[in-house]
C-alpha cells in the first residue's frame, strides 16, 4: 500500500429517512442537506457473544436518539453533545467507496458533526488499534476523500477519564424541559464568575436547594458557565463566564 492515499474518484451512497439508498452520488458534489437528514447506515448486530456494546443516546444537540457501536463511540457522542460548537449529530452517516490501488474500498464513518466551522466526519477507533495496517490505510484514503472537500476529519480515541467521567455526570443534567425557566432565569441573572459550585448551590435560598444544584449543573451542561473538567468535580470548582 502506498504511504499517500489520494483516490481519484469517491462515490458516496446514503440511507433515507423512507430507507430508500441513494446510491453512488459523486463525493465532491453530494448535497450536505442530503448527508445531514441520512439514517444510518447499518442496524444494530446483537449476537451471543458479541464483544461491542451498542445503543441509543438521547442527545440534547438534536432532541432525538443518536445511534452508537461501542462504549467508545458513546463516549464520543457525549462530547459532541456537550460541545457548544456543534449543531447536528449523524450517526454511520454514509457509506463512502472509492477504488484504490485497483481494488474497491468501502468505509462507513462514525459519525457526521456539523459544527460553526463546518462539517467534522468522525472515526472512532481505541488507541491500541490505530497503527494496523488496514485501519491506518482506511483511515488515510477516507481523510483525503474529507479533506478533498474542504471538511475536517477527525480519528476519536479513548480521552482523558475524568474528563469523560465529569461529561457523562453532566449529560444527567441535558434536559432542558425538566428545569423550571424561572429558576434558570433567576441564576443567569446572577453573576457566577469566580464562585465555587458549592458557593453556587447556595444562591435562590427561597429555593430548594436540591432544585438550585440541578439547574446549576444544567447551566454548566448547557455552556453558561464553565470550569475545569481536566479534574474530578468537586464543591471548590471554579465557575467562570462562557467566553
Amino acid at each position: 500500500m502506498s504511504d499517500t492515499v489520494l483516490p481519484a474518484s469517491v462515490q458516496v451512497s446514503v440511507r433515507q429517512a423512507d430507507e430508500s439508498v441513494v446510491e453512488d452520488l459523486e463525493w465532491a458534489s453530494a448535497p450536505l442537506d442530503l448527508l445531514r437528514n441520512a439514517q444510518p447506515w447499518r442496524t444494530f448486530r446483537w449476537y451471543k457473544g458479541q464483544q461491542h456494546y451498542s445503543g441509543t443516546y438521547w442527545a440534547a444537540t438534536v432532541r432525538d436518539h443518536v445511534i452508537y457501536e461501542s462504549r467508545l463511540e458513546l463516549a464520543r457522542l457525549l462530547f459532541a453533545d456537550f460541545a457548544l460548537d456543534v449543531r447536528h449529530v449523524v450517526a454511520q452517516p454514509f457509506l463512502l467507496k472509492a477504488v484504490i490501488e485497483d481494488r474497491l474500498r468501502r468505509h462507513i464513518p462514525d459519525y457526521l458533526l456539523l459544527t460553526d466551522d463546518g462539517p467534522v466526519v468522525v472515526d472512532v477507533k481505541p488507541r491500541h488499534r490505530l497503527e494496523r495496517p488496514k485501519v491506518a490505510f482506511t483511515f488515510a484514503w477516507t481523510r483525503a476523500a474529507v479533506a478533498s472537500r474542504g471538511w475536517r476529519y477527525e480519528v476519536w480515541s479513548e480521552p482523558n477519564p475524568h474528563e469523560l467521567e465529569n461529561v457523562r455526570f453532566l449529560a444527567g443534567y441535558r434536559r432542558r424541559w425538566l428545569f423550571d425557566p424561572d429558576l434558570l432565569d433567576g441564576l443567569r441573572a446572577c453573576d457566577l464568575e469566580g464562585l465555587s459550585l458549592s458557593e453556587a448551590f447556595r444562591l435562590m435560598p427561597d429555593c430548594p436547594r436540591p432544585l438550585v444544584k440541578s439547574a446549576v449543573l444544567h447551566l454548566l451542561w448547557s455552556g453558561h458557565v464553565m470550569t475545569e473538567l481536566d479534574r474530578p468535580l468537586s464543591p471548590g470548582h471554579v465557575l467562570r463566564r462562557a467566553a
